[in-house]
């Protein structure tokens, strides 16, 4: 679990010895960067999920394609990110933009990169200071490429049911296809499994224990230590399920187009109900 998440007392521990990125993010606004403005942990700089951890949106790339690696090296340079460096990420809204930044950046080759369990709430709760000041660090050296983790495309996606488990990490209601309120068409891949992220964590906005989550996609289907598949609206909230299943032992395979990529296809099929 310590290679996923690291706890706000850990984090205070450790905060001059590692690059902390502010990723707070959601879908309608308002600016993440509003609320760093506001009060941020000490040293984080802020990053902009929509324009430094995508692409632009497009129908056939849907609404947060994976970046290109030298845009994205280039991003993180600008954070001051330097080769070998420890990573910590963090939000306010239960680490689902966060766990963005935690995928992206093992997907490009950063090795050490951990989510703060609980975000800033966590860091508040602790009694951690907060700091209004933009920070602006020197140009950082990392070298970022592509692959690092595995993904698929929406063949891939199509294809991926018939082998082992795919589950779709977007709230039942979507799944289901009751509501659609950013996507083309409503509904699901045929043969996806609903596991609505919100469920990997508890009350308290932390994530469930080891064992919790282990139990959790057993119950779904998951194989023992096996390959999962997970896609979500746009590919943010998926790599919150990536994380959880990493934490539970399985190897998660991501597809970044998600939902939003495969219902713009109108030649790809729709499933929609329980």
């Amino acid at each position: 679990m310590s290679e996923v998440i690291v706890s706000a007392e850990a984090l205070a521990q450790e905060l001059a010895r590692v690059r902390v990125l502010d990723v707070r993010w959601q879908l309608n606004g308002p600016p993440g960067i509003d609320g760093y403005r506001a009060g941020h942990i000490p040293g984080a700089i802020y990053v902009d999920l929509d324009t430094e951890l995508a692409a632009p949106p497009s129908p056939a790339g849907g609404r947060h394609p994976l970046p290109d690696p030298a845009a994205l090296q280039r991003a993180a340079r600008t954070w001051g990110l330097r080769q070998g460096e420890s990573v910590v990420v963090y939000d306010d809204s239960g680490s689902m933009s966060a766990a963005r930044a935690w995928w992206l950046l093992r997907w490009a080759g950063v090795e050490d990169v951990r989510i703060l369990d609980g975000g800033l709430a966590a860091w508040t709760a602790g009694g951690f200071e907060v700091d209004q000041t933009q920070v602006h660090p020197p140009l950082g050296d990392v070298e970022l490429d592509g692959g690092h983790l595995p993904t698929l495309d929406a063949d891939g996606a199509a294809a991926w049911p018939q082998e082992g488990l795919l589950l779709d990490a977007r709230a039942g209601e979507r799944f289901r296809g009751e509501v659609e309120p950013v996507d083309p068409r409503a509904g699901h891949i045929p043969g996806a499994v609903s596991a609505p992220t919100a469920e990997n964590l508890g009350d308290d906005g932390t994530f469930l224990p080891t064992d919790a989550l282990t139990q959790r996609f057993a119950a779904l289907g998951a194989p023992a230590g096996g390959r999962v598949a997970v896609y979500c609206g746009s590919g943010v909230t998926a790599a919150h399920q990536a994380a959880a299943l990493t934490m539970a032992g399985y190897e998660p395979v991501l597809y970044p187009g998600s939902w939003s990529q495969w219902s713009s296809d109108p030649d790809r099929p729709v499933a929609t109900g329980g």
